[in-house]
C-alpha cells in the first residue's frame, strides 16, 4: 500500500480530508466492501484501533503513538484488490458460504465473492491475519511527524459550536483611498512632476509659530492639480491614450490636462467659452492643445465637449473624486512629512472637489495619526462645513460668492467618497473671509516675493486672521496650492488689500478759496512722510458752502500706526473757515439740547 507524501497530503486535505493526529481517511472513488475490509486489516496490523467505519466514505481510527501512518484509500484499494482475491477463496473454503448480514451503518452489502460471509467489521476477528497472508508483504509505511500536544484525547469528537455561539467578526470597511495607492502614484509621477520646496517663512516670528510653506504654485502650470492629472493620464489604457482626451472650461484642471497630455503625446482638445480672455487662450495653445471656442458660458462648452467625445470616441475628462486622481494629489502629504521633520499640523485649502484635502489627509494620517489636518474654505461658500454639520454632502449652498475672485473654487460639488475621507481624517474645518484672503495675498508678495491667487492664500489667511490660536509655538505646514490669476485682477486685489491693511487711506477736507490753504494741506502730508496717490478738488458740491471746495485725497502710508497718526494730524488742521464751521455746529447743538429740555 502506497502512503501519502507531502504533496499528496496537501491535495488530500484540500479535498476535505481530516488530519487530526491521523484520525480520518476519506474515499474519493467507489470501493467495494472487500476493499474496505482489506484496508481495515492493514490498519489493525499496524496497531491502529478502528473507531468507526462509514462504508465507501470514511474510516476513523486511533493511532497509539504520535508517529501516525497515513493511508490513501483511493490508492490502497488498487493494491488490495489482487491480494484479497486469494484470501477470499481460502476464507470461503475454511468458513463456508456466508450469509447476508448487516454492515456497521449502511445496511446489507455484498462482499463481491462467489460465496457470502458476514460483513461485520470486527477487529478481533482480524487478529489471525498476517501481513504476508493479506497483501503478500506489499506494504510500505513511512513515519510522518504530526504536530500537536499529547494532552489532546484522540477519542474526543471534534468540538462544535452552535450557530448562536459564533462571534460575528466585523471586518474593517474597504478603504476608498489606500496609502499604497498614494505610494504608487508618487513613484509613477516622479519623473514628470518636480519636487516642490517646503521652506521656512519669515512670517513665523510675527505670528508665534514655525510656518513652512509647501509651494505647489511653482509647478509648470501653477497648480497642484498637475499631480492628480499626470497620474490619471498615465493610468489610462493604450486605446484611450491613442484616441485622445477632451476637456472644457477654463480652470487649473484643464490647464494641467492640456500640458501633460501633450507631454505624454496624447491628443488633447480644449473647449473654451467665447468670453475667455486672450492670455488664457494663448496659454493653452502654447501648451500644444487644440483650442475650440464654443458657447457663451462654461455650461455650453461642457455640453459641446461631451457631444464631441461621444461622436469621436474621445475621453471626456473633468475634475472628479476618482481614486487615481486623489492618490496623485495625496503625494503632497508624503512630501510634507519627509521635508518637515516633526510637523505638528498641516493646513490645506479645501475647495473645488476637495481632492487635495482628502488626499493629503489620507497620506498624513497614515504616516502619523497625531498630526493635525485642518481644512480652509471660503466664507462665502462653506460647502464642506455645512456638509459636516448635516452629516451628508450638500448639493446646493444657495449662496452667491465672488466668482471673479474665487474662480472654479465655488463651481464644484462635494463627492460622497471625498466627504467620507474628510469626515474621518480631517480634524478641523474653518472658513476665511474675502478680506483676509486678500491681505494674505499681499503678505505673499511682500515676504515671499511671489504672487498667488485666492486659493493659494487661504491657508495663510487663516493664520493671519487669528483663527488657529492652538497652533502657537508649533510647527505648521501650509499648502500653497495655486497661483493662476490674471494680471488685471491681481492689481485690483493688491489695491483692495492695501486699503484693508490700512496702508492706503482716503480722506476729504473742506478748504476755502483763499491763497495758501491747499499749500498748508500738502505741507502737512509732506511732514508726515506719506505718499499722495490721488487728489480731487471739487468746487461745486451740493453740501458745501459758498466759496468753499471739497478736497479728497488718497495717500499711502507705511503701516497702521502712521495711518492713525495722519488722521490725528488732519483733525487738528486749523483753517479759519474750518473754525467758523465748528462754532456753527456747536451753536446748533446747544439749541437742539435746549429744545429737548423744554420738551421734557
Amino acid at each position: 500500500m502506497k502512503t501519502l507524501e507531502a504533496e499528496q497530503k496537501a491535495q488530500y486535505l484540500g479535498r476535505g480530508g481530516r488530519d487530526v493526529l491521523g484520525r480520518g481517511l476519506r474515499s474519493q472513488s467507489h470501493c467495494s466492501q472487500t476493499d474496505w475490509v482489506c484496508v481495515v486489516d492493514v490498519l489493525y496490523k499496524e496497531k491502529h484501533n478502528v473507531i468507526s467505519l462509514f462504508p465507501f466514505s470514511e474510516i476513523r481510527f486511533q493511532c497509539p503513538m504520535y508517529n501516525a501512518t497515513l493511508f490513501s484509500t483511493q490508492q490502497s484499494v488498487r493494491k488490495c484488490r489482487a491480494a484479497s482475491k486469494k484470501r477470499d477463496f481460502r476464507e470461503e473454503l475454511r468458513l463456508g458460504p456466508s450469509q447476508p448480514g448487516d454492515s456497521h451503518k449502511c445496511g446489507r452489502v455484498s462482499n463481491g465473492t462467489v460465496g457470502r460471509r458476514s460483513t461485520l467489521i470486527e477487529p478481533e476477528r482480524l487478529k489471525d491475519f498476517g501481513e504476508e497472508e493479506l497483501l503478500n508483504g506489499d506494504v510500505k509505511v513511512c513515519d510522518t511527524k504530526v504536530t500537536g500536544s499529547p494532552e489532546i484525547m484522540l477519542m474526543e469528537p471534534p468540538k462544535t459550536r452552535r450557530v448562536s455561539e459564533f462571534r460575528i467578526v466585523h471586518r474593517p470597511p474597504v478603504q476608498y483611498l489606500r496609502f499604497e495607492d498614494i505610494s504608487a502614484a508618487a513613484f509613477r509621477i516622479q519623473t514628470g512632476i518636480q519636487r516642490t520646496p517646503c521652506t521656512y517663512s519669515r512670517l513665523s516670528k510675527q505670528y508665534g509659530m514655525e510656518i513652512y510653506l509647501k509651494k505647489e504654485h511653482l509647478h509648470y502650470t501653477g497648480s497642484v492639480k498637475e499631480r492628480g492629472v499626470l497620474y490619471l493620464l498615465t493610468s489610462l489604457t493604450q486605446e484611450q491614450q491613442r484616441k485622445g482626451v477632451i476637456v472644457a472650461t477654463d480652470c487649473n484642471f484643464s490647464m494641467a490636462v492640456a500640458h501633460h497630455a501633450v507631454e505624454l503625446k496624447i491628443p488633447v482638445f480644449v473647449i473654451m467659452p467665447s468670453c475667455c480672455s486672450s492670455p488664457r487662450l494663448r496659454n493653452y495653445r502654447d501648451y500644444g492643445a487644440m483650442v475650440i471656442s464654443y458657447g457663451s458660458t462654461g455650461h455650453d462648452s461642457q455640453k459641446h465637449a461631451r457631444h464631441l467625445a461621444k461622436e469621436n470616441g474621445y475621453l471626456y475628462m473633468e475634475e472628479d473624486e476618482s481614486a487615481a486622481y486623489l492618490a496623485g494629489l495625496g503625494t503632497v502629504g508624503m512630501e510634507i512629512y519627509e521635508q518637515v521633520p516633526k510637523v505638528d499640523a498641516v493646513v490645506v485649502p479645501a475647495a473645488g472637489q476637495y481632492g487635495l484635502l482628502a488626499g493629503t489627509a489620507a497620506a498624513i494620517k497614515h504616516l502619523n495619526p497625531q498630526i493635525l489636518v485642518i481644512g480652509i474654505e471660503p466664507e462665502g461658500f462653506p460647502l464642506l462645513l455645512q456638509s459636516l454639520k448635516t452629516d451628508g454632502p450638500v448639493k446646493d449652498m444657495h449662496s452667491n460668492p465672488n466668482k471673479k475672485l474665487y474662480g472654479d473654487l465655488v463651481e464644484r460639488s462635494l463627492g460622497v467618497n471625498t466627504f467620507h475621507l474628510a469626515k474621518t481624517l480631517v480634524n478641523k474645518v474653518i472658513t476665511v473671509s474675502e478680506e483676509d484672503s486678500l491681505v494674505a495675498m499681499l503678505r505673499f508678495q511682500e515676504f515671499e516675493r511671489s504672487t498667488v491667487d485666492t486659493e493659494g492664500a487661504m491657508g495663510l489667511a487663516a493664520i493671519l486672521a487669528g483663527q488657529l490660536p492652538e497652533l502657537k509655538g508649533k510647527k505648521v505646514a501650509v499648502v500653497v496650492s495655486s497661483a493662476n490669476m490674471e494680471l488685471e485682477l491681481v492689481r485690483q486685489c493688491v489695491d483692495r488689500a492695501l486699503v484693508l491693511d490700512d496702508r492706503v487711506s482716503k480722506f476729504s477736507v473742506e478748504l476755502g478759496e483763499w491763497t495758501g490753504d491747499m499749500a498748508k494741506l500738502l505741507d502737512v502730508l509732506s511732514r508726515e512722510d506719506v505718499r499722495l496717490l490721488d487728489v480731487c478738488h471739487r468746487r461745486h458740491s451740493e453740501k458745501s458752502d459758498l466759496f468753499k471746495a471739497k478736497v479728497e485725497c488718497v495717500v499711502e502710508t507705511r503701516d497702521k500706526t502712521q495711518s492713525a497718526q495722519l488722521r490725528k494730524m488732519l483733525t487738528g488742521f486749523h483753517i479759519a473757515e474750518h473754525k467758523t464751521q465748528k462754532k456753527k455746529k456747536k451753536k446748533k447743538k446747544k439749541k437742539r439740547n435746549k429744545r429737548h429740555e423744554e420738551a421734557k
